[in-house]
């Protein structure tokens, strides 16, 4: 018996068809073990809408204890939120059984990491993490025209928790802003009154400072004498020294 032509063919066919459906199973597999594992606290914390100025602190350096001198005092619950923020199991003794639910638990974790995350962001690795941050232009530019769009930093005006919301420092202008609403209800002290200034120093080559210039307030072209009510006032404080 004579052998079509078209049997060849349509046994590749088949055959090509079965890998991709091997490698399409093998795909699916893998995709569902990793979706399966757990996701972190810290990482689930990172990724909510509005958290995007915070960094993921490393567990070494939240486990230990020298870093957390004095938080101990600041934050209620705070052994339990501590479990919390690590993913620990909680250990069965009688302050634990009196917690009902995690959501108690939930905004003194969001407290502790705060204020953990005010000190991590000084360090070199917290530095180093924001600088990425800082040169993918995660916290925005200055609105200030004569800043051209100069890359800002988060700040508190506090280290205190609850007494501000996270503000924006632009190294150019040296002065704050608020934030957009999606940042409103972010603290300051988790930021601190410290951070854009040690960052500053630190990568002094990665700040792209723009030429010292001022708004010169003018009437038919004339210049407002500053004894004006309505003239300039305090010129000097935009005013930077000339680079050497």
């Amino acid at each position: 018996m004579r052998k079509l032509p078209y049997i060849r063919p349509l046994f590749f066919c088949l055959s090509k068809l079965f890998d991709i459906m091997e490698e399409d199973e093998e795909m699916q597999d893998s995709l569902s073990t990793t979706s399966s594992q757990p996701q972190s606290w810290i990482k689930w914390f990172c990724s909510l809408a509005g958290h995007e100025y915070y960094c993921e602190i490393d567990d070494d350096y939240i486990e230990d204890g020298f870093n957390l001198t004095g938080l101990a005092q600041q934050v209620p619950l705070y052994k339990e939120a501590l479990e919390l923020i690590l993913d620990l199991e909680r250990e069965e003794d009688e302050m634990s059984s009196t917690i009902p639910d995690v959501s108690i638990l939930q905004p003194h974790a969001e407290l502790l990491y705060g204020l953990i995350h005010q000190r991590y962001i000084n360090t070199k690795a917290g530095l180093v993490q924001m600088l990425w941050k800082y040169k993918s232009g995660h916290f925005g530019y200055c609105p200030r025209v004569y800043c051209e769009k100069t890359a800002m930093l988060p700040v508190g005006q506090s280290d205190i928790p609850n007494a501000g919301s996270v503000r924006l420092y632009c190294p150019n202008c040296r002065d704050i802003y608020l934030c957009n609403g999606k940042h409103a209800n972010v603290d300051g002290a988790h930021f601190g009154t410290t951070f854009p200034h040690l960052f500053v120093d630190t990568f002094p080559n990665d700040i792209k400072l723009k030429p010292a210039k001022a708004y010169v307030a003018r009437i038919f072209g004339f210049r407002i004498s500053e004894r004006s009510s309505s003239g300039p006032r305090m010129q000097w404080l935009r005013m930077t020294p000339p680079q050497s």
